[in-house]
């Protein structure tokens, strides 16, 4: 499993936890993985919406600037799945391994 898919499955498990808007998808994964480049984040959240796993929308403001939501579609929960299915596949590869 690549970098690439790993991101794309935090961004939809975070996605499977409710909607949430960019910055704060953002955050939370800058918590986790801090040297993870912002513009990598986003581009993989347009890349979740161009292919139909998630959807974004316009929230409502308190005073400030429209905030970007996203929403995981059932789409994307099916790529969440399969990519849950190859992450503990990889898993078990390591471990059959003695990687831990």
């Amino acid at each position: 499993m690549l970098k690439k898919d790993l991101i794309e499955l935090c961004l939809l498990h975070l996605l499977s936890q409710g909607d949430q808007y960019g910055y704060e998808l953002l955050r939370r994964f800058h918590d986790t993985f801090p040297d993870t480049q912002e513009s990598a984040i986003y581009a993989l959240l347009r890349g979740l919406c161009r292919e139909g796993c998630s959807q974004q929308y316009l929230g409502q403001t308190s005073g400030g600037p429209a905030r970007k939501y996203y929403h995981i579609t059932d789409q994307g929960l099916a790529r969440y799945g399969a990519l849950l299915k190859q992450w503990r596949t990889l898993l078990e590869a390591l471990s059959a391994l003695g990687v831990k």
